[in-house]
């Protein structure tokens, strides 16, 4: 298949700068470093750019060019205001490349362009532009390497731009999925969600440091079955302290597409045998909520003026929420009803209220919670003007409450089974490879996974890859880049050493910012993201092979990596942590506890470079800690003292990191690990 060639789209002739100034940024140390910042576009396209060229001395002859999941309308500026470890123009400043983003063609927020393909050509036109503006600012003919990169929705986009165009010279993909992530791993998770609510907390305390290790001994059959389902497809064990608060992600903004493509699915699965729903004593049936009521009164707070600033909102975890309403209020506005729900135990994840006007006209709000009789309701999926859709609303009018399609798509994925080689869904097989329950007529995971990159992954890769994923990864399973990475084998062939690494990061979540949901169970990968750029040009550039990919097995679902860093490999730093010898010590009040930690390196990726410590709830790390150093900055030990006065139990967490030079000052590459020890105070 003939690659597309942006050079000879006829729109790229169509090219314009509308903006070209020197700007300066301010780095965390203190260095404020200039740039020459350009903004354009396509004419008669929706294309637009925006580029970042370092200072002629610091430039080297490369660019980094970031895919969004979701792009929006002013996608292009998104990483402009964007500032300290998580600054991606920064960080490409200081190594020597200039900076690349694309609104991808699209006009709105979340809403892909019609033509399927425009992701790909719209990206390979603004980095090919950028290579004739590079020509330009620096004034000397050549052709600067190109490496896109994105993760999650972005990842699908980043491997459609080196599948099909001949742009790039290399490409970092993060936390990917693969065709039939969506709506499958929300599905998954917001399921065992409801069923283990009430459980989550003792699920947490048996998976943590010092832990029964048995996540299952306080669970009845339904709750057991319910969380057997969701590790088996690949939910991570240690990922539920991310899930405590009920977070489905982006799974309220899928609903509408699957019931636009399945519609009878979410009435088949309340009244047809082998759905859920149709059992009656199932969960299912007990926390649906399925009434009419009136208004009685509607409380409509005063708005927050905001200024129209850029949305920054590009990351892998909130980019999807630029589809709901922008307007802000002081307070939750709230709703009171005649009748509030009847049930004993009420489920309110995706319920929604739904006014028919007259004209037939159906409002749609979302429902947060309902107390008492009293609604609080915010913004739905696509809603334009949250504030007047709550001025339409009149005391009296009849109002449905409904959670019923929200409960129903969480099992979707029963009847969604792929081919036999997403092992996932082994559970949902017979012995013979039959499925267990009625499918649905079409698998859509393949449609909404395509349809922000308008391609299905085909493997045929000309570039170098380097695949970053994260193992506490709750949105985008784990395995999914291993099913990649197979997908590549298949092509290029069984040895992958020539073009391909995958490295996995432990205790790291989805999200790519530096701080992640909570800094005493997991950490970030943002780091080793930075470092896999740095790594990818030179093995692109300079022909210096990366270090080799971690070292895993797949088991169904579930991704298993060995406890030590030499066994490992990747680049991650590995940290073992104790409290007096063990990762549960019972001790006395007033006692002085000593914890010691054993970090070392895979194979010489890097130096150790700091060791810090929480050991009551600190998430800011304020005691820190020294190594004593061997195997040229590659192995350490480090020993503290804490002491306890407050009977009580607690988690003390040691945070390391390490970087390739050992340099301490490196703003952008330190790459981080945890590990947690449980301390019982009496």
């Amino acid at each position: 298949m003939e690659k597309y060639n942006a050079l000879k789209d006829p729109d790229f002739c169509k090219g314009y700068i509308d903006e070209d100034e020197i700007k300066e940024r301010i780095l965390d140390d203190g260095r404020v470093l200039k740039f020459r910042y350009m903004h354009g576009g396509f004419e008669g396209t929706g294309i637009k750019f925006s580029f970042s060229f370092p200072m002629k001395e610091c430039y080297e002859g490369r660019f980094y060019q970031y895919l969004s999941p979701f792009p929006g309308p002013n996608e292009e500026k998104a990483s402009l205001p964007v500032l300290g470890i998580d600054d991606k123009i920064g960080f490409c400043i200081t190594h020597g490349a200039y900076y690349v983003e694309s609104n991808m063609g699209s006009s709105k927020a979340f809403v892909n362009h019609p033509d399927k393909t425009m992701t790909h050509r719209a990206s390979a036109m603004a980095a090919e532009y950028s290579r004739l503006q590079a020509v330009k600012v620096y004034g000397y003919k050549h052709r600067p390497y190109g490496y896109v990169y994105g993760g999650s929705g972005g990842g699908y986009r980043t491997i459609a731009c080196i599948e099909n165009t001949n742009t790039y010279d290399g490409a970092v993909p993060y936390v990917i999925g693969s065709p039939y992530a969506i709506p499958n791993c929300q599905s998954t998770r917001a399921h065992a969600e409801r069923i283990l609510r009430h459980k989550i907390s003792e699920i947490i305390d048996a998976v943590d440091a010092g832990g029964s290790g048995n996540p299952y001994e306080s669970l009845n059959e339904d709750e057991a079955e319910a969380l057997r389902e969701a590790t088996l497809f690949g939910f991570p064990l240690k990922s539920w302290f991310a899930n405590a608060d009920m977070n489905d992600g982006a799974l309220p903004v899928l609903l509408p597409g699957i019931k636009a493509k399945d519609k009878s699915y979410f009435t088949d699965f309340w009244t047809k045998e082998g759905y859920l729903g149709s059992r009656k004593s199932e969960s299912a049936c007990r926390d649906r909520i399925h009434y009419n009521t009136r208004v009685k009164h509607i409380y409509i707070p005063t708005k927050i003026k905001t200024d129209n600033e850029i949305d920054i909102r590009n990351g892998v975890n909130d980019a999807w929420k630029k589809m709901f309403s922008d307007d802000c209020f002081g307070d939750d506005p709230w709703i009171e009803i005649e009748q509030a729900p009847v049930n004993k135990d009420p489920y309110f994840k995706g319920t929604v209220a739904i006014f028919t006007k007259n004209d037939g006209e159906k409002i749609t709000f979302s429902v947060n919670k309902i107390e008492s009789n009293i609604m609080y309701i915010t913004s739905s999926f696509g809603m334009k003007d949250f504030e007047k859709a709550l001025l339409s609303i009149s005391e009296g009018e009849e109002v449905f409450i409904d959670n019923s399609d929200y409960i129903a798509v969480q099992t979707y994925h029963r009847h969604q089974v792929p081919s036999l080689d997403y092992k996932a869904w082994d559970q949902f097989r017979d012995d013979k490879g039959n499925p267990l329950y009625p499918q649905r007529k079409e698998l859509l995971g393949p449609m909404f996974c395509g349809n922000g990159p308008g391609c299905k992954q085909n493997g045929e890769v000309d570039c170098k890859i380097i695949i970053v994923a994260a193992l506490m990864d709750e949105q985008a399973y784990p395995w999914q880049a291993d099913w990649y990475r197979r997908k590549l084998q298949s092509v290029r062939g069984g040895d992958d050493r020539d073009y391909l690494r995958l490295w996995y990061f432990d205790n790291c979540l989805h999200d790519d910012i530096t701080a992640s949901a909570n800094e005493l169970y997991a950490t970030s990968y943002i780091a080793g993201l930075k470092q896999a750029l740095i790594d990818l040009a030179a093995w692109v550039e300079q022909k210096v092979a990366p270090a080799e990919s971690t070292h895993y097995e797949v088991n169904g679902g579930s991704i298993k990596i060995p406890d030590t860093a030499d066994e490992r490999h990747g680049i991650q730093p590995v940290v073992k942590f104790y409290a007096n010898d063990s990762k549960c010590a019972h001790v006395k009040t007033g006692d002085s506890v000593e914890f010691k930690a054993i970090a070392s390196v895979p194979n010489h990726t890097g130096k150790l470079t700091a060791i810090e410590y929480s050991f009551e709830n600190d998430e800011h790390f304020s005691e820190k800690g020294n190594f004593k150093l061997s195997d040229d900055g590659c192995y350490g030990e480090a020993v503290a003292f804490h002491t306890f006065y407050k009977p009580g139990t607690y988690f003390a967490v040691a945070r390391i990191k390490a970087e390739r030079t050992g340099d301490k000052g490196q703003l952008y590459t330190q790459i981080r690990n945890i590990d947690r020890v449980r301390i019982v105070v009496e």
